[in-house]
């Protein structure tokens, strides 16, 4: 973990209310593993004055057009524009000065996935909670598992970066609430489709917590093993203010069961975690 200023590079919109930063990042692409993220503030304002937590896209190195000089590490940063601190973002452009603490949080495990040369991943997406899945995508290809992307979002605006997973051979899969793009419907009945012609797959989740539960229901009722992304509200990122807990399958009134999202996840296999919270049941 490193706190570091740095420079951004680029600051792109790629869709509607959607934008790619790329930052300097030394380091990362070697430390940084698939479902880590960061805590970034803008350092020419005070206002808000707490980082936010990004997912990280992806990884690179940046190659100079000049090869006297050196090559810059990077990091890709996809986020949605939702309030003060998101339009703040919005507005920089290469050059400006940012505050980055990461790598942080425990990202994705690969040891359940054995023989992967004949093993299958279903990774789904809720709209913003594709950007953990492009690194878990990429690393599990080099492993040579089959990876299929199924994507949802409310409308076309909020499917994002299905031709990145496309250039990995990754089969993609959308649906929309109101059929703009890919099927209409709900991305979790794609799930279900794909769970019984893949009935030994792996599944790896982010998004909204709904789509969340739902795709725990179906995966336990397939019995298939699941790890998900958890999104969350963070004002540390390093587990200090507990901001961001969220109750562990043990939890009762009786025995409280409390992990960190930021520093015991983001990532979580399901049966750490008590889904009848995320329904209003206790």
């Amino acid at each position: 973990m490193k706190d570091i200023r740095t420079t951004v590079l680029y600051n792109r919109e790629m869709a509607p209310g959607y934008y790619r930063l790329g930052v300097v990042a030394p380091g990362y692409p070697a430390q940084a593993q698939a479902g880590q993220f960061v805590m970034l503030r803008i350092t020419a304002s005070y206002d808000p004055l707490l980082r936010r937590p990004f997912g990280i896209f992806r990884t690179g190195v940046l190659q100079g057009s000049n090869p006297q000089l050196s090559s810059q590490d990077y990091i890709e940063l996809v986020y949605k524009v939702v309030g003060r601190g998101t339009r703040l973002m919005a507005q920089l452009k290469a050059g400006d000065e940012v505050a980055l603490l990461g790598p942080l949080g425990q990202g994705f495990c690969f040891e359940g996935i054995a023989h992967a040369a004949a093993s299958d991943a279903l990774l789904v997406a809720g709209g913003i909670g594709v950007v953990p899945l492009f690194m878990l995508a990429r690393h599990l290809v080099d492993m040579g598992v089959k990876v299929r992307l199924l994507l949802g979002g409310r409308s076309r605006c909020d499917i994002l970066a299905v031709t990145e997973f496309e250039r990995l051979g990754v089969g993609t899969y959308v649906a929309t609430d109101d059929g703009t793009l890919g099927e209409e419907g709900l991305i979790t009945q794609v799930l279900e489709r794909k769970l019984g012609k893949y009935p030994h797959a792996h599944v790896f989740a982010c998004g909204p917590m709904p789509m969340l539960h739902a795709v725990e229901q179906i995966c336990t009722h397939a019995q298939a093993p699941l790890q998900v992304s958890l999104e969350a509200l963070m004002a540390c990122g390093v587990g200090a203010c507990l901001g961001c807990v969220v109750k562990g399958r043990e939890h009762s009134a009786q025995s409280p069961d409390y992990l960190c999202t930021c520093k015991q996840g983001p990532v979580f296999t399901a049966q750490k975690l008590s889904w009848s919270s995320t329904t209003g049941e206790e």
